[in-house]
């Protein structure tokens, strides 16, 4: 980023600020520019004594019986995974590496680049990768999770190979990243996450001869829980950016103190981070359970901080309240309202795969998992899909004791979020392959930069038997390739109306939006959706999109009524393709096929007409026709748009119908 481009920046940041929140950030710059003379250097002796209790026994440990608990289907893959990392193998964010036996806690293996460690870490532009190389990739890695799953294969076995590489890393870690030097540093969110682990790895290993020279007899990890716990009550996300990042925080500090409660500060850390983390998550979540950011894979993240630091205070005797617990319930509902018949979530806005805590080997699809959390902790409705559990459900169910009574849950499967816009139209269960469609006519995000939102109002996702046909495009990448990055957030990329050539939202950054498109739903019935947003009325003259989707169960069929209200010259309506779907164009149709289990599938794709449509897959100039399975990672697809323009009122009309092969 040149220095013009990063002052513009600068500028459209305050701009989504309130006064109060750049008086706090101005006082935060000023303790960031203080605390240079407390960062520790590699090598150096800490200075100053810490005020810890004499006697720090760690008493948050599992009951005798939890191993036992674990089912062996999750045991085996743990231990499948656990010697791959033995090997020095493990794949992180889509790349596979091999250096994992000793890891580089500073070098990035997409761009080869490794940041200085002795620099102060408010120093540090971690967006940029002239410095840092991809942040995320440094950043997922020293996260330490990959330790908490080698604990629990010690846990589940006492061989002492898993152990020992679980103490020589965090020992390295600890030397390696001392206070505030290095990338590592930069976010509160790494720091909540890595005491959270910090905790599990410490109850997984309590039986091991030693656990307790790692942690409460070692004086560097004693500095190490302390210093992370300083840097959360020092700093902490505000205003316009207290969305999952301040959840990860209070989390962290909550799960510190209670498992690790030696120091003077601990009974406030406490009692602050408990309150903090019950404020920011009733504002972060929709009274339906559904995150406010409203990106699938955010709310899968936030439900996860949640869930292990209430158990964590549960644990201590320092519950949380029954409100919290209420909404922790609702956000695991709605996640099993929200899934496919292969649990799969929507793909909707941000995902970077983000987890908390590995207590299992990782699946791609992560959502089985939260849901035996959520069975672990809540117990299932009869509507949820059946949840396989796993050594993370046993282990936290174990430690919680019985799962929480919550009155008022729904007694069937809802379908409809009104607070959040959502609408899942799909057939009857029992009816496979299930037709499902995701509706969006909510918010355009979260906050005033609503940060992990995409330009998306009005899009649809449509599956069948949980195989992508109309997809959401995802995410790829965060950091160092702002073209697609701009790309995958783009209108065109989803399934929806652009016009004039623009977003429905402004972008004004990686992470922040200037204007919001505003939607509406108008009409939502058991099979129908009708809803509206206002993205385009700046336009001279202003437009407006209003889109209606009706599934017909008997007929395998979706119809789909776009109506422009106002003129446009340049019109583009988009469909975009899963990756497994092959598609062949004929004037205003489009053929599909695609396989799965075995068995191949077709349908017939009837475009809007008066539209001129063109089919395009993996291309770079522009960019379109791809599809991102998870962060990091893109693979072509197609996609099918039509192009036209719209004189007063334009409607159009596009069938998607499964029984025709």
């Amino acid at each position: 980023m040149t220095s013009t481009a990063k002052l513009g920046w600068y500028v459209r940041r305050l701009g989504r600020m309130s006064a109060a929140e750049i008086a706090w950030r101005a006082r935060e710059q000023a303790i960031r520019r203080a605390w240079s003379r407390r960062q520790v250097r590699q090598g150096q002796i800490a200075s100053g004594a810490l005020s810890v209790a004499a006697d720090r026994p760690f008493t948050a440990v599992l009951p005798a019986d939890a191993a036992q608990r674990v089912p062996g289907h999750a045991r085996d893959a743990i231990i499948a995974d656990s010697d791959r990392l033995l090997k020095g193998e493990w794949e992180m964010l889509g790349v596979v590496r091999t250096d994992m036996k000793q890891p580089d806690w500073f070098y990035d293996p997409l761009t080869g680049r490794r940041s200085a460690p002795d620099t102060y870490a408010f120093q540090i532009n971690q967006r940029s990768e002239e410095q840092t190389g991809n942040v995320k990739q440094v950043w997922e890695l020293s996260r330490l999770q990959h330790l908490t799953l080698l604990a629990t294969a010690w846990f589940l076995t006492h061989e002492e190979g898993y152990a020992q590489r679980v103490a020589d890393q965090l020992r390295s870690w600890w030397l390696e990243n001392p206070f505030l030097s290095g990338v590592n540093w930069t976010s509160g969110i790494e720091i909540g996450i890595r005491l959270i682990n910090f905790a599990w790895i410490r109850r997984l290993l309590d039986s091991w001869p030693g656990a307790a020279d790692l942690f409460e007899h070692s004086d560097l990890a004693l500095r190490q829980v302390h210093w992370h716990q300083q840097y959360l009550a020092a700093f902490e996300s505000r205003g316009s950016s207290a969305n999952n990042h301040v959840i990860a925080e209070a989390a962290g500090q909550l799960a510190a103190s209670c498992a690790f409660p030696w120091f003077t500060e601990s009974a406030r850390w406490r009692v602050r981070s408990a309150q903090l983390l019950e404020r920011e998550l009733a504002r972060n979540t929709f009274t339906s359970g559904i995150n406010r950011e409203l990106a699938s894979d955010y709310h899968g993240f936030v439900a996860e901080l949640g869930f292990f630091a209430a158990v964590e205070a549960d644990a201590a005797g320092t519950p949380l309240s029954a409100e919290t617990w209420r909404l922790l319930c609702a956000m695991a509902d709605s996640m099993a309202a929200l899934v496919d018949e292969r649990m799969q979530a929507p793909r909707q806005g941000d995902s970077d795969e983000g987890r908390v805590v590995l207590l299992d080997a990782p699946g791609h699809n992560r959502w089985p998992m939260l849901l035996s959390l959520g069975d672990a902790l809540f117990g299932r409705l009869d509507w949820w899909p059946a949840t396989l559990p796993g050594a993370g459900s046993a282990l936290l169910g174990a430690m919680l004791g019985s799962k929480r009574e919550i009155p008022g849950r729904p007694g069937q499967r809802p379908s409809h979020f009104k607070d959040a816009g959502i609408t899942i139209l799909r057939t009857a269960r029992g009816n496979s392959p299930e037709i499902w469609c995701r509706c969006d006519g909510g918010p355009h995000g979260f906050l005033s930069i609503a940060a992990h939102a995409h330009a998306d109002a009005l899009s649809v996702e449509v599956r069948h038997g949980g195989v992508d046909i109309l997809a959401d495009p995802g995410t790829y990448c965060y950091h160092g390739e702002p073209q697609w990055r701009s790309y995958f957030r783009s209108t065109i990329a989803h399934n929806t109306v652009e016009l004039a050539g623009r977003n429905q939202s402004i972008e004004g950054g990686p992470f922040m939006w200037l204007r919001h498109a505003r939607a509406r739903e108008i009409q939502v019935a058991d099979l129908s959706w009708t809803a509206e947003h206002d993205g385009y009325v700046s336009l001279r003259p202003p437009v407006r999109h209003r889109r209606s989707v009706r599934l017909d169960p008997e007929a395998a069929c979706l119809e789909i009524t776009d109506v422009v209200t106002g003129d446009s010259d340049d019109m583009r309506l988009a469909f975009h393709l899963g990756p497994d779907v092959r598609a062949e164009l004929a004037d205003d149709c489009a053929l599909l096929e695609w396989t799965s289990a075995g068995s191949t599938y077709a349908a017939r794709l009837e475009l809007a007409h008066g539209l001129r449509w063109s089919l395009h897959r993996g291309e770079t100039v522009p960019i379109l026709g791809w599809y991102s399975p998870g962060l990091g990672r893109r693979v072509p697809a197609v996609s099918l748009i039509g192009e036209g323009r719209c004189r007063q009122r334009t409607s159009l009309v596009t069938t998607l119908n499964f029984a025709a092969s």
